[in-house]
């Protein structure tokens, strides 16, 4: 791949960049299935952040390779420009798996493109577009090509400065699609108290049986909408991972998730970190922890100013119950009996 790519740089008038040339080099004779790793941060080698014309010279260099299957763009400098040169680079290569542009400088120009270029592609599973300032406007175009994709399976659209309108648009695409496993929309930029986007995410777990995964931290959720959230589960029979992180829990929204664990036997993973359901919102995750029947293998609470009577009613469960096998509780009020009884 480094002749084609400088071969490449040659032809287009593209200064070489050092950087790409040696993961290149790195990479040849290794087969297929090569993920390429051309991140901005790498700290082991002398990175040169890949610009638009980096991105123009990669494509067309990968736009008939059948090796590399995972493509790793995060923390560079690549903006619409470059996100057009990576949209024909979607598709037209036929093994592209994994695209993580993380922490890219994409907007919303960028976000139509590489929308548009997934509405009939078949072999993307993973896009992680975290980072990336799209906005509302970015994101329809993501939750209109959901209509239509059959490939994608991982969804990240974290920090983009998503709105309420994207939000529930991507709730309702979520009814019908049957091939998303996991979507993380953490982090939108919502003005309205009404908890409206919440309500939309319930109602769509009611009805959907693919989604794994889902990860709403830092929405502003307060125990109104935990409720509304937690009906829905209760209708839900695969849903694993439930990231509610950064949001404004207390003792009432942990009490509507523990009558969740006490009857839904599918939740595996629990984040409730930096929310603060206190002592009490702990006791009562304990209880439902402790019956047999609750699967649920890892718990995280740092943060949520539990003290001794929420930690040792949660150590004593963990005990009662052979899933639970991590739990997380850093940042709460470890005193004496606490790590005493642990």
């Amino acid at each position: 791949m480094e002749g084609v790519y400088l071969s490449l740089c040659n032809e287009l008038r593209v200064s070489v960049n050092a950087y790409i040339s040696q993961v290149l080099r790195e990479t040849q004779n290794c087969g297929r299935g090569i993920s390429l790793k051309l991140t901005g941060n790498e700290r082991l080698k002398e990175v040169a952040r890949l610009t638009d014309s980096d991105l123009l010279v990669l494509s067309k260099t990968l736009r008939n390779d059948l090796t590399v299957s995972a493509l790793d763009l995060r923390y560079n400098c690549i903006s619409d420009d470059g996100a057009r040169y990576l949209a024909d680079l979607i598709q037209e290569n036929m093994v592209l798996q994994s695209l993580d542009l993380m922490g890219n400088n994409i907007e919303v120009e960028g976000a139509e493109r590489i929308a548009k270029s997934l509405h009939q592609n078949v072999t993307l599973k993973r896009l992680r577009m975290t980072g990336n300032k799209i906005g509302n406007r970015g994101a329809m175009h993501f939750a209109s090509m959901m209509q239509n994709n059959t490939a994608l399976e991982e969804l990240d659209m974290s920090d983009c400065d998503l709105g309420t309108q994207s939000l529930i648009a991507f709730a309702i695409v979520l009814n019908t699609n049957k091939n998303v496993r996991s979507i993380n929309i953490s982090r939108p930029l919502l003005f309205s108290l009404q908890e409206e986007t919440t309500v939309h995410m319930a109602q769509m777990l009611a009805v959907n049986q693919t989604l794994k995964e889902l990860h709403m931290g830092k929405q502003g959720m307060t125990d109104s909408g935990v409720e509304r959230l937690c009906e829905g589960l209760m209708s839900n029979h695969t849903l694993r991972y439930l990231d509610l992180r950064c949001n404004r829990i207390t003792r009432d929204g942990a009490k509507s998730l523990a009558e969740v664990l006490k009857q839904n036997n599918t939740l595996e993973i629990l984040d409730l970190s930096s929310n603060r359901i206190e002592d009490e919102g702990a006791i009562c995750l304990s209880e439902a922890i402790a019956l047999t029947h609750c699967r649920l293998r890892a718990l995280s609470i740092p943060s949520n100013n539990i003290g001794t009577a929420g930690l040792v009613s949660l150590t004593k469960a963990m005990g009662k119950n052979p899933h639970l096998t991590h739990i997380y509780i850093w940042g709460n009020r470890l005193e004496e009996p606490v790590c005493v009884f642990v």
